[in-house]
């Protein structure tokens, strides 16, 4: 496959250390392993990030997925659980003994099964020397992907400051670091999703148990007419605690409709997977939570999404 145009991608949602169900997932769509790598005779597979952290097997995801794309059976961007790596990993020039991402214990509990597999320094360095080889983005021309959010303004802030291949530079992850600068704005609302501060008064617990004074929106959709309840993305359960009152004015939303289909992951979805939009899907459905589910779509190169190009395997 590698030396040939794929016939098809296979998009793969985030995997987060379940090595189990991506290699059920694989062999379900048609991936054999061969040569210590899984590949398919006429597609390829794209993975949308968050490849570490919270799952039992860091390194049998990595062992994966890396050959993979090494081998051109795949291609992969960055999730911001790999920016949060190498940020985590990354000395602070500024700071003396301090790294770009802050060792809290909160931070360390995050990476904490990551860290569990990767106490020898060569299996380190060499998880976070392919962490710098992903791309923030990939646009295809028919098809476009990034992990959390395709913001137009984001890409264009950084695009002048990004490696060939839209890949991460250490001075732009040491700008994205750093709190309010227009470098972190971008990378986050690419790799984190876009977001908004709630009215006084308002605000919600995480999956983790976090309060939240910031709400994640649905990008794709257009603030004109909208509610912060109708523009959250999450948790129904959350969603109806929200305000009905309008956004405000400095909200900058919306993925044109004649634009290419885009693909992200991010977002925790629950339910039947469908798309969120004509040419938006996210394929992130929870593998990490009991009972969730590792996500694929099957793209032929429809520019309207269907709900039966989706595939996937149960967490057990």
């Amino acid at each position: 496959m590698s030396s040939m145009q794929p016939e098809g991608y296979d998009l793969i949602g985030d995997i987060h250390g379940h090595a189990e169900p991506l290699r059920g997932l694989l062999r379900r769509l048609g991936y054999r392993y061969r040569d210590g790598r899984f590949a398919h005779p006429t597609r390829q597979a794209i993975f949308l990030g968050d490849f570490i952290d919270r799952g039992p097997e860091q390194r049998g995801v990595l062992e994966v997925v890396r050959p993979m794309v090494m081998d051109g059976a795949a291609l992969a961007v960055m999730g911001n659980h790999e920016l949060n790596a190498l940020a985590f990993h990354t000395p602070d020039p500024a700071a003396h003994g301090e790294h770009l991402r802050r060792r809290s214990a909160k931070n360390i509990d995050q990476h904490r099964a990551f860290l569990d597999e990767h106490e020898h320094p060569e299996v380190l360095d060499a998880a976070l020397e392919w962490f710098w080889d992903l791309p923030l983005w990939l646009d295809l021309g028919e098809l476009r992907v990034v992990h959390a959010a395709w913001d137009t303004p984001a890409l264009n802030r950084i695009t002048d400051r990004v490696a060939p291949g839209n890949r991460l530079t250490q001075p732009l992850l040491e700008a994205a670091s750093r709190p309010g600068t227009a470098e972190q704005n971008a990378v986050e609302n690419l790799l984190k999703g876009i977001e908004a501060e709630l009215p006084a008064g308002h605000g919600f617990s995480d999956k983790d148990g976090h309060h939240r004074r910031y709400i994640r929106l649905k990008w794709w959709r257009y603030p004109q007419g909208e509610t912060w309840r109708s523009m959250f993305l999450g948790p129904p359960g959350v969603a109806a605690k929200l305000p009905e009152a309008p956004l405000p004015p400095d909200v900058e939303t919306g993925y044109p409709d004649t634009a290419p289909p885009v693909f992200v992951g991010h977002y925790w979805m629950v339910g039947e997977p469908t798309p969120q939009a004509a040419n938006v899907a996210c394929l992130d459905y929870s593998v990490a939570r009991d009972g969730g589910r590792l996500v694929a779509y099957r793209w032929d190169g429809e520019q309207v999404l269907r709900d039966d190009k989706f595939d996937w395997v149960e967490r057990r």
